[in-house]
C-alpha cells in the first residue's frame, strides 16, 4: 500500500487544523518503499530544500540557448509564464494531496493519486511508467551533465589531454553511487540546503561571466536575430518552449510532499515560496544576462561560451568555480530524481517487517540502487546525445506531469462549479499544455532526426 488508510490514523480536530497522528498500525500498513524512503519527518523548510534541487538545477544554464529560437520578448514571456502556471500547478497538486490527507487518505507518490482519482490503470499503466521515465532519465541526463563539466575542467589544464568523454561519465558515476546509498527521500535534506546554496552560486558566477564578456571587446558581436528559415524557425521555436518546460519540470510533488511530516496542511506552499524566490533570482538572472551577451551565438549550455576556440574569456579559476559548483550541485539532483526508482527497488526488495539496517534489507537495497546507478552511468556514457533523447521524454513526461494531470486532479477532486474562473482556467492551461507537449515531441523527434547523423556511441564530445 502507499497511501495511508482512515483506519491508520487518528484524527483530531482543532479550529481548522486537522493534527494527523500516527500509529503502530499505520507503519504496518505501508509497503517498504513508503516506509523506508518517503518517511514522512521533514519541515516545511526541508520541503522548499527539496523543491528547489529538483527544479532550480543545472539545464537553467540552457535558458539562453532557448532564448535564441524566441527573441527576448516572446523568450522572457515564456519565462514568467511558465513560472506562473507551473506554481500555480504544483500549489493545486499540494491542495488535492492535503484534501485526501484530511479525509485519511494520504497519498505518497504520483501514481497513488492516479489510483485514487483515475483509477488503477492510470497509475499502473501510465503516470507510474511515465514518472519513472522522466525521473530515471534525470538521473541520466545528470550523469552525463557532470561527466561534461568534469572534460571541461581538464580541458581547461590539459588542453591536449587524451581523456574521453565517458571517463568522466565513469568518475560522476562513482560519485552518485556513494549518494545513492544515503537511505532516505529525508536523509536528503542537509544536502538540498547546500543544493540551494550552489545553485545561487553557479548561477552568480554564469551572470557575472556573461555580464563581463558582454562588456568586454572578447565576446561576439550581439545578435539578436533569429537564425534559419521558416521551418527551422517554428520548430525551433517549440523546442525553446520544451526545453522551458523541461527546465520547470518537477515530476516528483507527491514524494516531496510525503516527506513532510503531518499535519500537512499549508506546509507545501511555503515551501513552494522558497523555492520560487530562489527560481526568479536564478533563471531569469542567467536567461536575461546569457542571452545579453552572447545573442544568438549562445550555446546549449551557458558556460561553454566562456571560452572562444578553447581560450578562456573569463580567468581560468573563475571557470573551474564554476564548474565545481555545477558538478556538486548535478549530484545532488541526480540524487533526488533518483528516489522513485529507490522506492520501487525498498517496495521490491525489502521486508517492511524487519527493521530498516537490519541486514536482510541493507543488503538488497546497496547492491539494487548500486546496480541502478550502474546502469545509469553506462547508458550516459554510451549515448553522449542523450540530451536529444531527455528532449522527447520531457515533452510527453513533464508536460502532463507538471502542467496538465494537476489541474485535471483538482477539477475531478473539488468538482468547482462550470460556470466558476477555476474550472475554465484549468481547462484551458489543460488543453494549451496538451497541444504544446504534442507538438513538442514532435520537434523533439525532428531535433533527433536531423542530429542522427552525428550520433556515435561512446562518442568523445
Amino acid at each position: 500500500m502507499g497511501s495511508l488508510n482512515p483506519s491508520s490514523i487518528a484524527v483530531h480536530e482543532d479550529g481548522d487544523d486537522h493534527v494527523l497522528k500516527q500509529v503502530s498500525q499505520q507503519q504496518k500498513e505501508l509497503d517498504a518503499g513508503a516506509l523506508f524512503v518517503l518517511k514522512s519527518k521533514g519541515s516545511w523548510l526541508h520541503c522548499g530544500y527539496h523543491l528547489t534541487t529538483s527544479i532550480v538545477a543545472p539545464p537553467l544554464l540552457s535558458l539562453p540557448f532557448a532564448f535564441t529560437f524566441l527573441g527576448w520578448a516572446a523568450g522572457i514571456l515564456c519565462l514568467v509564464i511558465g513560472a506562473l502556471v507551473t506554481f500555480y500547478s504544483y500549489n493545486l497538486l499540494s491542495l488535492v494531496l492535503e484534501h485526501h490527507a484530511q479525509l485519511g487518505r494520504r497519498h505518497l507518490r504520483f501514481r497513488d493519486m492516479a489510483n485514487d482519482i483515475l483509477g488503477p490503470r492510470w497509475g499502473r499503466y501510465y503516470v507510474g511508467p511515465i514518472q519513472f521515465m522522466v525521473c530515471y532519465g534525470a538521473v541520466i541526463a545528470c550523469t552525463l551533465l557532470g561527466g561534461q563539466c568534469m572534460k571541461a575542467i581538464y580541458l581547461l589544464s590539459e588542453p591536449n589531454g587524451s581523456m574521453k568523454l565517458y571517463e568522466f561519465v565513469i568518475i560522476f558515476g562513482f560519485l552518485m553511487l556513494i549518494l545513492a546509498q544515503i537511505p532516505s527521500f529525508h536523509s536528503l535534506r542537509h544536502i538540498n540546503l547546500i543544493s540551494l546554496i550552489l545553485c545561487l552560486a553557479y548561477s552568480a558566477c554564469a551572470a557575472a561571466g556573461s555580464i563581463h564578456i558582454g562588456n568586454s571587446s572578447k565576446g561576439p558581436k550581439k545578435d539578436y536575430s533569429l537564425k534559419g528559415d521558416t521551418e527551422s524557425r517554428i520548430f525551433g521555436m517549440f523546442n525553446a518552449i520544451a526545453i522551458i518546460a523541461t527546465t520547470y519540470g518537477n515530476g516528483i510533488i507527491p514524494e516531496i510532499q510525503a516527506t513532510i511530516a503531518p499535519p500537512v496542511k499549508g506546509k507545501m506552499f511555503k515551501g513552494l515560496c522558497v523555492c520560487y524566490t530562489v527560481l526568479i533570482m536564478t533563471f531569469f538572472t542567467v536567461a536575461i544576462s546569457g542571452y545579453w551577451a552572447f545573442g544568438n551565438e549562445s550555446e546549449g549550455l551557458l558556460l561553454s561560451n566562456f571560452l572562444d576556440d578553447g581560450k578562456p574569456l573569463v580567468p581560468k579559476w573563475f571557470i573551474l568555480m564554476t564548474n565545481i559548483f555545477t558538478i556538486l550541485q548535478l549530484s545532488a539532483v541526480g540524487v533526488v530524481y533518483l528516489q522513485p526508482t529507490n522506492e520501487v527497488l525498498e517496495r521490491t526488495f525489502a521486508d517492511p517487517n524487519s527493521r530498516e539496517f537490519s541486514a536482510r534489507n541493507v543488503i538488497p537495497r546497496v547492491v539494487s540502487r548500486s546496480f541502478s546507478v550502474v546502469i545509469a552511468t553506462t547508458i550516459a556514457a554510451m549515448l553522449p546525445f542523450f540530451g536529444d533523447i531527455n528532449s522527447v521524454i520531457g515533452a510527453f513526461g513533464f508536460m502532463p506531469l507538471d502542467f496538465i494531470l494537476p489541474v485535471v486532479f483538482y477539477n475531478l477532486t473539488f468538482k468547482p462549479s462550470k460556470r466558476s474562473p477555476i474550472f475554465w482556467l484549468n481547462i484551458t492551461i489543460a488543453v494549451v499544455f496538451s497541444s504544446l507537449g504534442v507538438i513538442a515531441a514532435v520537434a523533439a523527434v525532428r531535433q533527433m532526426v536531423l542530429d542522427a547523423k552525428t550520433y556515435r556511441l561512446f562518442a568523445n564530445v
